[in-house]
């Protein structure tokens, strides 16, 4: 019986050898744990404003990406063939990101395409988190974090008022109020 525990033991320890060291153990912690929580700000600016997609699927997105691009270094996966590893995670995020979009009645009834993008984005941010480039995902959640909270505050007070457009054609918001002229007014019919 003791034979056997010690195979057992040896087994276990054997399977864990992974960790060479504190040094390694501390790097996949870390950027694991960035990832997490780099999509977690993203998740709850998307969830703050009651999106599909929040905090525990931003996290998930990135850490998932993150520990993808870990694994695989630490198989020795070569530069080429991390590319492929990458290509995978894209096509398969495309797909997840594609749950989130809903297509109403009309042409003008698209919803969700900011939460996809906002999911391929947050994918991204742990691809770079799990191949030790925090500065850029960090910078990455930044600049995303801008777009969903600035961009629609620009677009708010520098469209034209609604009410001046009656008369000129125009394309429709999502909510079906129109936007602004379709064309420049002194280039419409």
């Amino acid at each position: 019986m003791n034979g056997w525990l010690q195979e057992v033991g040896d087994t276990v320890a054997q399977e864990f050898s992974g960790l060479t060291d504190a040094a390694q153990l501390t790097r996949i912690v870390l950027r694991l744990t960035v990832a997490a929580v780099l999509g977690g700000l993203l998740g709850i600016e998307r969830e703050r404003h009651g999106k599909a997609a929040g905090v525990r699927t931003h996290m998930l997105v990135a850490m998932g990406s993150a520990l993808f691009v870990v694994v695989s270094q630490q198989a020795g996966i070569i530069a080429t063939d991390m590319s492929r590893v990458i290509q995978g995670l894209v096509a398969g995020i495309g797909f997840l990101g594609a749950g989130t979009i809903i297509k109403g009645s009309g042409e003008e009834k698209v919803k969700g395409l900011t939460t996809a993008a906002g999911i391929w984005m947050t994918a991204a941010i742990g691809v770079a988190a799990g191949l030790g480039l925090e500065v850029t995902a960090v910078l990455s959640t930044v600049l995303a974090l801008g777009i969903f909270s600035v961009v629609p505050w620009m677009v708010r007070h520098f469209e034209p008022p609604v009410e001046h457009l009656d008369d000129k054609p125009a394309i429709l918001r999502a909510d079906g109020q129109k936007a602004r002229p379709a064309v420049p007014v002194d280039q419409a019919d």
